[in-house]
């Protein structure tokens, strides 16, 4: 997971504006990464009181999109206060370091006024007057679907073909939503682009029917259809995170025990499908390019006077905005007498919520072969116009080109001169002569060394068709691999070990476990749980004393991370545990393999 720089580093601060005395009250500061250190609270004002904290939570989401994987993460330190008596109260600033430098956060004003009703002691989170913060539920309180739900909006849903959809995905909750999963599957009938939004979204207040929801817009596609017809989006069922609030919990109790005051509850939401009518489009024309959109078109020429021989570049731009990346490439037509090579295609594009804007450049490399005056015609390109709603050809200028002799080269040529002819004259002056059998050709060497070179290649047809045959054996290969890596893992965990960085140490430790297992049974990141390696080891024949002992091994290192004691010793304990869980499943199943 990728770090944030410290320039985009922040800390957000949600506290209510207003609450009651003798209420209390939850202070937050959330930081957009979790490479934190040493994160100090502004002091508590007189007149407020610290009941507990900082329980400190940690957030992680990933979202894949067309084989791109996108990660963000997030940790949260909240507080408990007691609002004492009455009155205005400034809490200051909170300081971080984020990657070696400094972070601070806004400070934060409270009122307290009046007085509370008898809440049981339990803290109270926001006020209504801070609608755009998330509700902390009690434990076990029901979610429904209008207190956490999703809705899908098309921009069109009567298009032709290839003229882009945006599909939007927003997210709407009364609930305090810690993270959501969730990607576009793979589609029949449409070729779909992620457009990039904020990885750290930022919630804004929406009425929906009479309530103030927090709402953010989660996800954007471009959607270009390929076929005609009715197709149908599908829905796309999310995972989310929803922290409830434990109110049986003493806070004292919740803050020694790590934050236990606060339990997480995992929630589906489904956003709905969406059908789109896809018209085909109107008879196409012969020199109809694949554009849908709207488009313009230029042309250039690096010279309009060049020597035969000499390359000229023509440099044809197609801007505008749709379908940029699936036109076919401009045709120009060139004289007879010059020689035209691919051209050198340029990406400029980017991706925006009303579709592909931006150049496409292509550079037509050519060569004249001899003298003249010629005419290189105008390149046309006839697109679909979709606000016209119907074809339209556009045209660059037509270019002159004046071609000068090339070089020493003239259109009268001498063949007196060797270097202009392919035939020479007559060798003269003295010559060397050879006996028969002086000649390599047909000699006992030659034929050494004919019988040694088939050899050769005998020999190594053999090694490289076995390599290749075990290169296309992926399984084989990652089972080969697993033990290699896991190795070189352990090899780097024990030179940690000897340096004493516990941390690094833990990390590389459960990246040996992990990548091992994952290698060995050639199981996808996505499915790799304790669940799934339990049974596929068992489907491999491994006992189960030896996969509990790998299970244990995972479990050790992840609780001897944060044990007490010496950290030495625990990791040396966790350094042999790990090693004989990995020993002992290659052991069993390379046995199996011989038998």
């Amino acid at each position: 997971m990728g770090s944030v720089g410290a320039a985009m580093a922040q800390i957000s601060v949600s506290v209510p504006s207003r609450v009651s005395a003798g209420e209390n009250f939850r202070l937050a500061y959330t930081i957009n990464t979790q490479d934190v250190d040493n994160f100090r609270a502004g002091a508590i004002p007189s007149g407020l009181e610290l009941i507990a904290g900082p329980y400190r939570s940690e957030q992680s989401s990933f979202q894949m999109m067309n084989g791109h994987t996108s990660s963000s993460s997030s940790i949260t330190f909240t507080y408990t206060l007691y609002a004492d008596r009455n009155g205005t109260y400034t809490i200051p600033p909170a300081h971080a370091i984020v990657n070696g430098h400094h972070v601070s956060s806004r400070a934060v004003k409270v009122t307290v006024s009046g007085r509370a009703r008898n809440t049981g002691g339990a803290p109270k989170m926001h006020q209504d007057d801070y609608a755009d913060e998330p509700h902390l539920r009690s434990a076990g309180s029901p979610i429904t679907g209008k207190d956490l739900f999703i809705k899908v909006t098309a921009n069109k849903h009567r298009v032709h073909e290839q003229e882009p959809v945006l599909l939007t995905y927003k997210v709407y909750t009364l609930v305090d939503l810690s993270q959501l999963e969730g990607k576009m599957p793979d589609l029949t009938g449409f070729h779909s682009q992620e457009i990039p939004l904020p990885q750290q979204k930022s919630f804004h207040v929406e009425n929906v029917n009479g309530r103030a929801y927090r709402a953010v817009t989660w996800s954007q596609y471009l959607m270009y259809p390929q076929m005609t017809g009715k197709l149908k989006i599908p829905s796309i069922t999310f995972k989310g995170i929803v922290v409830e609030e434990n109110r049986n919990v003493d806070p004292f109790e919740a803050f020694l025990n790590g934050g236990s005051g606060y339990v997480e509850v995992k929630r589906n939401i489904v956003a709905p499908g969406v059908d789109i009518q896809v018209d085909p489009l109107p008879a196409k024309p012969k020199d109809f390019s694949g554009g849908v959109g709207k488009f313009n078109i230029s042309a250039q020429l690096n010279k309009a006077e060049v020597r035969a021989g000499d390359p000229i570049t023509m440099r044809v731009v197609v801007g505008g905005t749709g379908n940029l990346k699936l036109i076919k490439q401009p045709v120009v037509n060139l004289p007879k007498d010059f020689d035209k090579y691919d051209p050198k295609v340029t990406d400029k594009t980017k991706l925006t919520n009303t579709g592909v804007g931006g150049n496409m450049v292509y550079d037509f490399l050519f060569v004249p072969r001899n003298q003249g005056k010629y005419t290189i015609p105008a390149v046309s390109f006839t697109y679909y116009d979709t606000d016209a709603n119907a074809y339209k050809t556009i045209k660059t200028k037509p270019f002159e080109v004046n071609v000068l002799p090339g070089g020493d080269k003239g259109s009268s040529e001498s063949f007196a001169s060797l270097k202009d002819n392919d035939i020479h004259d007559i060798k003269t002056g003295n010559s060397t002569v050879h006996q028969v059998d002086d000649f390599f050709y047909g000699s006992a060497a030659y034929w050494i060394t004919i019988a040694l070179l088939l050899t050769a290649f005998v020999v190594l047809f053999i090694v490289f068709r076995k390599r290749a045959l075990d290169n296309a054996n992926i399984v084989k290969m990652r089972e080969k691999r697993a033990t290699k890596i896991a190795r070189k893992r352990l090899k780097k965990a024990s030179q940690l070990m000897f340096k004493h960085q516990s941390a690094e140490f833990y990390d590389e430790v459960l990246r040996a476990l992990w990548g091992y297992v994952g290698y060995k049974l050639n199981m996808p990141v996505e499915k790799l749980s304790r669940e799934n390696i339990k049974g596929e080891l068992g489907s491999h024949g491994v006992p189960d004393e030896c996969i509990d002992k790998f299970i244990a091994a995972l479990d050790e290192c992840e609780f001897e991370r944060y044990a007490p004691g010496d950290s030495s010793g625990n990791m040396e304990k966790t350094f042999q545990y790990a090693m004989t869980a990995i020993m002992e499943i290659e052991d069993v199943m390379n046995k199996k393999k011989r038998k």
